[in-house]
């Protein structure tokens, strides 16, 4: 066991006296040692000239005194204040080589990091909200705020001494924009604060024009003990803990992005709690932009699960993108307007291969800056995974150690070449297809908004709600995919995701359900929106569409909403007529598409409807706060399909809906 200098502590130990308070204006003094020091002096002892001069031409004393309890709580060897230059970002990726964190590849600028064997993904179980005596958030992982503080800075307590505190800015959407949120990092951890340059714009100069506010994301993180791989070694004691009233993510004993690069998912959860009192929305969403007749681009959102053919989406040839994970919402002037949080992509590699995900793959495999994570490097020093459709290597190494074609696990199942999870981490910037829009401190305005999941039996690939609240309810607040790999614990479980956001949404789900009801208002035309799934199955379990069939549905919800193609009215929305279908597979992926398939594709499946909408109702009957308007849209939807299922039974095709069978 490495810990780097320091003493194997066992059990973690609880801070001496009063447990460090993260509200309200920190004193200008702090405990060192058993003895008080003045902030100042204790920030020129730690940080040395060039460090603090940066520091101090933040002007924010506000975020000194943050900074000055966690150096001397954490007790670091030594402080770097990372700036937006070239040369700061260059000696993050150099330290990140140099401290073994990260390790060169055999293509130029590529590098492979390795999380710990039970530091492969989000954990739900540590993942906590902090909440203040007497609250109450029934249906999300709380933890007391004075009991979960001991707990953490306790595990905290002294925890980087031996090493370097990095502490970086990053900016929240584009730069000098009505989206954008300031926030800092402090962490251990160089391929920390690499992956957070590569996927998010620079914040250390933007953070000036707080003029001394403490109105930030702020981020403590802590690798903990290690192993001789360099990964984190105490799973037992990963905690992840997020305090909504004060806007700060702690992290400790992970390396495993998803909980230590907290400006992703952890600071979604900072955003939808502030977005709540704010009045505009942060949402789990692709941006890309879709070409149409005559040169036209309509901007696109997307809501999909992990594993769920987000970034895919996001990435289809011929379109652009503007961002694969987070989106804010705002509306302005009347309209809603949206921008991507990031600049990059973290992103499952699993399945990425030349045939399906062309521009991905051609990134992936030349010369350029990209952070593979948990994937498998093979004799060449070349990274290998998941469904990359090339043939197995004779042997390579993963996050487990050395690996053979032949070998088992203890079951006796033949083990997989690399973690089902494994990630990618690339600057948008490098792709070709990148949106000219992606800077635009504006935003973009959506036209479409998709909700998809993995959903085998259920829903038809693509359909149009009626309007806003019903899209919300029955296409948004319904989702419901299989689990993944992308979460610690079981796969292959049906949940219901509303919004494919449920595991970041921060406050009552009803109330964020009432949130999206009301966001439109005001606005003349919102955004239409749309479900699509990609994993349908026939009844006798095969899949009935391809990867790249997603195309076709895309095509068709642009050409809907500008009015140039037609619809079906089913009982649950409108679905696209089989002549247009024909002739979009023709144009975009050159398939004949026969009309058995469309009619297996867009059967009305109303058992499965009713036991969904069963669900939901179910879910959020036990939620407080959700609308009574949520409740009705639901119940109009069922009873519409239980008149058509007393008309024409279980199963109805296309060519027999007739809106006389369920309109009253």
């Amino acid at each position: 066991m490495n810990h780097r200098g320091r003493e194997k502590t066992g059990e973690p130990k609880k801070p001496a006296g009063k447990p460090l308070e993260s509200q309200g204006q920190p004193p200008d003094v702090v405990g060192i040692g058993g003895k008080m020091v003045s902030v100042d002096k204790m920030l020129r002892e730690k940080l040395g000239d060039s460090n603090y001069e940066k520091l101090k031409a933040l002007k924010n004393a506000v975020l000194e005194n943050w900074l000055a309890k966690y150096i001397a709580h954490c007790n670091p060897d030594s402080v770097f204040i990372c700036g937006d230059s070239k040369e700061d970002r260059e000696h993050v990726r150099r330290m990140a080589l140099e401290k073994k964190e990260e390790t060169p590849l055999a293509t130029k600028g590529h590098t492979i990091h390795y999380d710990g064997v039970q530091d492969q993904g989000r954990d739900k179980e540590v993942t906590k909200y902090l909440l203040a005596e007497g609250v109450e958030m029934k249906g999300l992982n709380t933890i007391g705020k004075k009991e979960g503080l001991e707990e953490m800075h306790g595990l905290m307590k002294d925890a980087m001494k031996g090493r370097t505190m990095i502490v970086s800015f990053a900016n929240l959407g584009p730069t000098n924009s009505r989206f954008a949120i300031p926030g800092v990092e402090i962490t251990d951890s160089w391929y920390v604060v690499d992956s957070v340059k590569y996927l998010y714009r620079e914040g250390y100069e933007q953070f000036k024009s707080l003029k001394g506010s403490g109105d930030f994301f702020k981020v403590v993180h802590c690798t903990g003990e290690v192993n001789e791989r360099g990964c984190s070694s105490s799973p037992d004691k990963k905690r992840i803990y997020m305090d909504l009233n004060d806007n700060t993510v702690y992290s400790v004993n992970t390396q495993y992005a998803g909980n230590t690069v907290a400006f992703k998912k952890l600071s979604l959860r900072l955003a939808i709690s502030k977005a709540s009192k704010e009045g505009w929305l942060a949402e789990h969403m692709l941006v890309m932009g879709v070409k149409g007749p005559g040169g036209r681009k309509t901007y696109f959102l997307g809501a999909f699960p992990s594993f769920c053919g987000k970034t895919s989406t996001a990435m289809i040839p011929g379109e652009s993108i503007l961002g694969d994970d987070l989106a804010y919402l705002k509306v302005v002037g009347g309209r809603v307007m949206a921008a991507n949080v990031e600049k990059g992509i973290f992103g499952v590699i699993k399945d990425v291969n030349p045939n399906d995900d062309p521009l991905i793959w051609k990134l992936l495999t030349e010369e350029g800056d990209v952070i593979f994570s948990n994937v498998a490097v093979d004799a060449q020093n070349l990274p290998r995974w998941l469904g990359d459709k090339r043939p197995l290597p004779a042997k390579a190494s993963n996050h487990l150690g050395a690996w053979t074609p032949e070998d088992t696990d203890a079951e006796g199942k033949k083990r997989p070449i690399c973690h089902q999870n494994a990630r990618y981490t690339v600057e948008l910037h490098r792709l070709g297809n990148v949106d000219s829009e992606l800077e635009n401190p504006n935003g973009v305005e959506p036209k479409v908004i998709l909700y998809g999941g993995r959903d085998e039996d259920t829903t038809v690939p693509v359909e149009q709600a009626f309007d806003w609240a019903h899209g919300v309810a029955t296409k948004g607040a319904i989702v419901e995919s299989v689990t993944t790999a992308a979460i610690v614990g079981q796969a292959g479980v049906r949940v219901m995701d509303p919004f494919a956001n449920k595991d970041f949404i921060s406050i009552p789900i009803g109330r964020y359900v009432g949130n999206h009801l009301k966001f439109v208002k005001g606005v003349a035309k919102p955004p239409q929106i749309f479900s699509v799934n990609y994993f349908l199955k026939s009844r006798g379990g095969e899949d009935l569409t391809d990867k790249t069939d997603k195309k076709v549905w895309l095509k068709w919800a642009e050409l809907r909403v500008h009015g140039d193609v037609g619809a079906l009215e089913t009982p649950t929305g409108c679905i696209p007529k089989y002549e247009d279908l024909k002739r979009l597979f023709k144009e975009n992926l050159g398939k004949d598409f026969s009309k058995e398939k469309y009619d297996e594709l867009f059967t009305v499946r109303i058992p499965e409807l009713l036991a969904k909408l069963d669900r939901g109702v179910k879910m959020f009957k036990e939620l407080p706060e959700t609308p009574k308007e949520f409740f009705e849209l639901l119940e109009e939807q069922r009873q519409k399909l239980e008149r058509l299922k007393a008309k024409k039974g279980d199963y109805v095709i296309p060519d027999e809906l007739h809106s006389a069978d369920w309109k009253q």
